[in-house]
C-alpha cells in the first residue's frame, strides 16, 4: 500500500467475517489483511458450526481510507462475507467518557438527612463562617476545570466548542487516571477574550484549579495572564506549560547523553504559538543562552515588523547572534531542534547541516516536522509526540502530577520554579545508567512520574511561598490521593 504512516489504534476496527469452516480459510483472510498493510491485534471466534465459521478480527489501519481499503480486500476473498465493521475508536466514545459518581451512597433516611437537607445547611454555614473550609468540605479540594473555546484543538484548528468536547473529556480522563484529580470539561460558546475571562471567573468557586486547553495564540496568553490576576487558584495553560515542562525534561536527559549543558548548546525552535513561546521562555529560565525561534515567515528577530506581543517578546529576548533567514538557516550549526509547528517542514538536508550529535524533537502531530525514519540515521537523539515511536514527548507526563501537587498544597498560583522542578522530576525518573538514545523520557504509563512531579511542585510551592498549607499538613502518603487533611 505504500503507507508512510504506521497502522495506529486510532484507526482500528473490528470486522466480523463469515466463511466456510474449512482448513486454510483463516490464513487466506489474514494474508490479505497483511498484504493490504493492516496490523492484526486479535482474532476471536464469534460463532462456529460444522459448516460455517464466524470470526471477529481486530485490525489497525493507517487512516480511515486505509481501513476501507482493508475491508474491501477482505471482502474480495472468495467465499468470505464481511458481516459488519465496528470502528473501535467511535465505540470507545459512545455516550461520552465521563460520569458523575457519588462518593458515599444514600441508603437510609439518615444518609439523606446528612447528605442533603437539613444536615447540609450546617456545612453551608460553616463555609460561610470560614470560606477556607470550602476546600475541606466540597469537591473544590480535588477538582479542576478543563476550559476551552475550541479555537486550536490538537492539529484540527478552530473546530468550535462542541467538536472540542471529546478532547476535553479525554483530558479529564487522563487527570483522573494518572493524577487522581477530578476534572470536568467546560467548552465555552465564545471566543471573545473578555467573555472567556468573565465566564471562568464566575465558575471558579467550584474548582481548585483551572486548566486552559486548546485556545489559540496570541489570545491564550492574555486570557491566562488576566485569569491569574483575578483568581486565587492556579491557572495553567497546558498547551504552553505542559509542553514546555516535558520538552525541558527530555532535553535535560538528551544533553546528558551528549555530554553538554543547556547553557552551551544552540537551540532552534519551529513554531511561535502557545507551545513554542512557552518552550522558549522555560528553556531561557532553565539556562539556555543561544535560542532562535522561527514562525511561518522565518527567524524572529528585532528587525521584523508586525509582530504580536508574544513574538515581540521573543524578538527582544532570544536570538543573541541576530540570525536572519529561514528555518534552514536557524538549523545550520544548531545542536537542538524543537518542532511545535507543522508536518514535513524539515528535510534530511537541513538536518545534515546541524551540529554533530544533534538532538531532534519533531513534535507536530499526527505527522512530525520530519519522520524518524529520515532523521534517525543523521542525529544522536530523536523524539516525537507520537506513541508509535520511542521517546514520546507527551503532556500527560506533566499535568496530572502537576495539578496533584497544586491541589494538595492548595497553591495560590504557578511559577517558573515549579515548572523547572517538574521537568527535573520527570527527567530523574530515569536513572543515569538507564539513559540511552531511545529512552530519554519515561513512558506515559510509568506510575512513578505523577507522584514525582507532585512532590516537586509541593516542595517548590512551599519554599517559594505559594503553598497555602504548611508542609507538615501534607503527609507524603496522602499527597497523591487527594485525601490529605
Amino acid at each position: 500500500m505504500g503507507k508512510s504512516v504506521r497502522p495506529s489504534p486510532s484507526y482500528s476496527f473490528t470486522v466480523r467475517v463469515r466463511y466456510p469452516n474449512h482448513v486454510g480459510m483463516l490464513g487466506k483472510v489474514t494474508s490479505v489483511i497483511g498484504e493490504a498493510g493492516g496490523d492484526i491485534s486479535a482474532v476471536d471466534i464469534a460463532h462456529v458450526s460444522a459448516e460455517e465459521m464466524t470470526r471477529d478480527l481486530t485490525v489497525a489501519a493507517s487512516d480511515f481510507e486505509h481501513g476501507k481499503e482493508i475491508v474491501k480486500a477482505i471482502g474480495s476473498v472468495p467465499e468470505v462475507a464481511v458481516v459488519n465493521v465496528s470502528d473501535r475508536t467511535f465505540l470507545r466514545h459512545l455516550g461520552g467518557k465521563l460520569e458523575t459518581v457519588a462518593k458515599r451512597p444514600i441508603k437510609t433516611r439518615d444518609d439523606l438527612s446528612m447528605t442533603y437537607t437539613p444536615g447540609v445547611a450546617r456545612i453551608c454555614l460553616a463555609i460561610q463562617d470560614d470560606p477556607r473550609d470550602v476546600f475541606n468540605l466540597t469537591i473544590k479540594r480535588n477538582t479542576v476545570a478543563v476550559v476551552t473555546d475550541g479555537s486550536a484543538v490538537l492539529g484540527l484548528g478552530n473546530i468550535g466548542p462542541e467538536a472540542a468536547l471529546p478532547v476535553m473529556e479525554g483530558k479529564a480522563v487522563l487527570f483522573k487516571e494518572f493524577g487522581g484529580v477530578d476534572a470536568f470539561p467546560l467548552c465555552l460558546a465564545t471566543q471573545d477574550v473578555d467573555e472567556i475571562v468573565e465566564t471562568v471567573v464566575r465558575i471558579a468557586p467550584v474548582f481548585g484549579g483551572i486548566n486552559l486547553e486548546d485556545i489559540s495564540a496570541p489570545r491564550c496568553f492574555e486570557i491566562e495572564e488576566r485569569l491569574r490576576e483575578r483568581l486565587d487558584i492556579p491557572v495553567f495553560h497546558d498547551d504552553q506549560h505542559g509542553t514546555a515542562v516535558v520538552v525541558l525534561a527530555a532535553l535535560l536527559n538528551a544533553l546528558k547523553l551528549i555530554g553538554k549543558e543547556l547553557s552551551e548548546v544552540r537551540i532552534a525552535i519551529s513554531g511561535a504559538g502557545a507551545a513554542g513561546v512557552a518552550c522558549a521562555k522555560l528553556l531561557l529560565h532553565g539556562g539556555s543562552r543561544d535560542l532562535v525561534v522561527c514562525d511561518r515567515q522565518g527567524i524572529i528577530n528585532r528587525r521584523r515588523d508586525e509582530l504580536n506581543p508574544a513574538k515581540r517578546w521573543l524578538a527582544e529576548n532570544t536570538n543573541p547572534r541576530e540570525v536572519e533567514g529561514s528555518l534552514a538557516d536557524a538549523l545550520r550549526g544548531a545542536d537542538v531542534f524543537i518542532g511545535v509547528s507543522a508536518p514535513g517542514i524539515v528535510t534530511a538536508e537541513m538536518i545534515k547541516e546541524m551540529a554533530e550529535d544533534a538532538i531532534v524533537f519533531a513534535m507536530s502531530n499526527p505527522d512530525p516536522e520530519i519522520m524518524p525514519e529520515e532523521a534517525e540515521p543523521l542525529v544522536r537523539v530523536m523524539a516525537t509526540g507520537r506513541s508509535d515511536y520511542p521517546n514520546q514527548i507527551n503532556n500527560v507526563l506533566c499535568f496530572p502530577g502537576f495539578f496533584r501537587g497544586l491541589l494538595d498544597c492548595r497553591a495560590a498560583g504557578v511559577n517558573y520554579e515549579m515548572k523547572r522542578a517538574a521537568a527535573r522530576a520527570i527527567a530523574d525518573v530515569i536513572p543515569p545508567e538507564q539513559l540511552q538514545e531511545n529512552y530519554i523520557i519515561p513512558s506515559v504509563f510509568d506510575r512513578r512520574v505523577a507522584p514525582a512531579v507532585a512532590n516537586a511542585v509541593i516542595d517548590v510551592a512551599w519554599y517559594t511561598g505559594m503553598s497555602r498549607r504548611e508542609a507538615k499538613h501534607i503527609p507524603t502518603a496522602a499527597r497523591h490521593t487527594g485525601e490529605s487533611d
